[in-house]
């Protein structure tokens, strides 16, 4: 029986402001499995970590993340919105993440957010910091750009990419390969036995967003997928010990 990895997505996200460090802490001391972080690239070609192209929602900035360097991201508020006592929280870049992560013993999964706007050399940006902290080996890359995962299969062939769907597609494994994918990852609502049985014939890793309630997490362990992406790490940690296999 699979044993299915549970990431934080956007780390421990219902408990502390998406993609920032207090949300990574408290992702690690939960002891989940993996983080899941989105990657944006700012006007000095600096990758940070955060979900929107637009600063609105999760900072009080306004704008977007490519008109900004990361001095100016820097000074913005990135935690006051969830609440009050997250106010000195600040947009994190990916080498800070990095230099946090590479003691630790967890998988790592990099969202590029370029399916709205296409960041030039994104790609080479994020491989770079990976091969500086050594972790190029224990991150899979996603995007739902598929021209970004093709470039970045160019980069290194070896890596492990992930396209990222929320469409139902017809052989979505074989479309995924075709484009120089390895893995992929769907939203929950595409999920059923014969994908996953499609996937592992291919020995292409399947994981699942975002998986929140109980009942999903049951279903995602039952039919073994490889992994899950969730808010509520701690719940699912909890809930996978106690999830029969069938």
């Amino acid at each position: 029986m699979v044993k299915t990895l549970i990431y934080a997505h956007r780390g421990a996200s219902k408990l502390a402001p998406e993609n920032t460090m207090p949300a990574f802490e408290l992702a690690y001391n939960a002891g989940a499995d993996g983080i899941e972080t989105d990657v944006q690239l700012t006007k000095d070609q600096v990758p940070v970590l955060l979900h929107d192209e637009n600063l609105r929602r999760t900072t009080n900035g306004t704008g977007f993340v490519q008109d900004y360097t990361y001095k100016e991201l820097k000074k913005l508020d990135a935690g006051s919105w969830f609440a009050s006592k997250f106010s000195d929280t600040s947009i994190v870049t990916l080498e800070a993440f990095l230099r946090w992560f590479q003691t630790k013993s967890m998988k790592l999964n990099l969202e590029l957010k370029n399916n709205v706007i296409d960041y030039k050399d994104l790609e080479k940006h994020v491989y770079d910091l990976l091969v500086s902290y050594g972790q190029l080996s224990n991150t899979v890359i996603s995007s739902f750009n598929s021209e970004s995962i093709t470039r970045f299969k160019r980069i290194d062939s070896s890596i492990q990419l992930a396209f990222l769907t929320s469409q139902k597609t017809r052989n979505l494994p074989a479309y995924a390969e075709k484009i120089g994918a390895n893995n992929l990852h769907i939203k929950y609502r595409l999920l059923n036995k014969r994908l996953v049985k499609q996937c592992h014939r291919r020995d292409m890793p399947i994981r699942i967003y975002t998986v929140n309630r109980p009942i999903q997490m049951r279903k995602c362990m039952r039919t073994a997928c490889d992994g899950i992406f969730t808010d509520v790490p701690h719940l699912a940690l909890e809930y996978r010990d106690v999830v029969p296999s069938d």
